[in-house]
């Protein structure tokens, strides 16, 4: 089995985002449906540019009244009802980035099919790291809302023909998976998480494009923890497709990089989603295209069809040079077929 179709998560840690579209445009072509602008600035560290905007609200402050950045508290007496954000600023980049977009599908970089992608994180994963306390759960109403608005926003600036949303559900993973981690066990996740991410994909117009990175954290270039196998991740999956009534364009998986093993694999085999979802697996890493191709050929086993994608985001911890390589090992293990 050789795959046709190259997914990127989010960032890519080449110098501009011109160089992002026509570097991953003119190596990969028709094997892209969909590619964000690399997630420059700020975005690069994912949700780190959201602690600053959460220390400048009034309702919060650093805990104990410190002078640290974070973790943050809700300011006492202050009700839940009064609690809100203005615009996060994902809206303002994705409509900059977007013209950079046009304008290199313009000079020939990118394939016309090609979607823009604009990877949002969830709420729970920006709130749950930066605040403490009781206060935390009317915090995360609040900034789900404003993140909801968000992304009606990108929606309303960008034609819905020509826009991909992704949601990058990490801390959620992680506290699905259940093994010990730097996520607090969390009661009724069954009940709580689904319905949650659901919701999230609901919000966006049908006819804008909605997948989901299921991830397992990327600190240092390293996962919180590693998944026993695919099977946290394909209940997860299948949890939210029937949850969500906005039929989801694809569902990305990571894959470790020593994992070429059947039983890493196996409970791919227990996918139940639509067959039009397109599934990533993110099994390119930097030990190059054979080894690649080894854990193709394993997971081709249990899953006949799916496309390639790194294990997450490629900017932490990867050099200019390292992200070329990766990008050129997309290329290296997939085949690109015609229109």
């Amino acid at each position: 089995m050789q795959p046709s179709k190259v997914h990127f998560v989010g960032s890519i840690a080449l110098d501009t985002v011109e160089e992002v579209f026509k570097t991953c445009g003119q190596t990969l072509g028709r094997r892209l449906k969909r590619l964000p602008d690399g997630e420059p600035g700020g975005r690069r560290l994912w949700i780190s540019w959201q602690a600053p905007l959460l220390r400048s609200s009034p309702y919060l402050r650093p805990v104990g009244g410190g002078t640290e950045l974070v973790p943050l508290e809700l300011v006492p007496g202050v009700k839940p009802e009064e609690i809100h954000f203005g615009e996060l600023g994902y809206c303002r980049e994705a409509r900059i980035s977007y013209q950079d977009f046009c304008a290199a599908r313009k000079a020939g970089d990118i394939p016309e099919n090609v979607r823009f992608q604009v990877s949002l994180p969830t709420p729970f994963a920006v709130i749950t790291p930066f605040v403490r306390g009781d206060g935390m759960f009317p915090v995360l109403a609040a900034y789900e809302k404003a993140m909801i608005r968000e992304a009606q926003a990108i929606c309303a600036a960008i034609p819905h023909d020509d826009l991909a949303i992704q949601w990058d559900i990490c801390l959620e993973m992680v506290a699905w998976d259940g093994q010990p981690s730097i996520v607090p066990p969390l009661d009724n996740k069954e009940q709580i998480i689904p319905p949650a991410l659901g919701k999230l994909c609901d919000t966006i117009p049908g006819d804008v494009e909605v997948g989901v990175h299921l991830c397992y954290g990327d600190f240092d270039g390293k996962h919180f923890i590693e998944p026993v196998d695919a099977e946290r991740m394909v209940s997860l999956a299948n949890a939210i497709a029937a949850a969500a009534d906005h039929p989801l364009a694809w569902v990305h998986m990571p894959v470790p990089i020593e994992r070429d093993d059947d039983a890493y694999f196996k409970p791919l085999g227990d996918l139940k989603l639509d067959l039009d979802t397109e599934v990533y697996l993110g099994l390119v890493h930097t030990d190059g295209a054979d080894a690649t191709k080894r854990r193709i050929e394993a997971a081709s086993r249990y899953l006949p069809e799916f496309g390639i994608a790194t294990e997450c985001g490629i900017a932490r911890q990867r050099t200019v040079e390292l992200v070329e390589k990766l990008i050129y090992i997309h290329a290296e293990s997939s085949v690109e077929l015609g229109n």
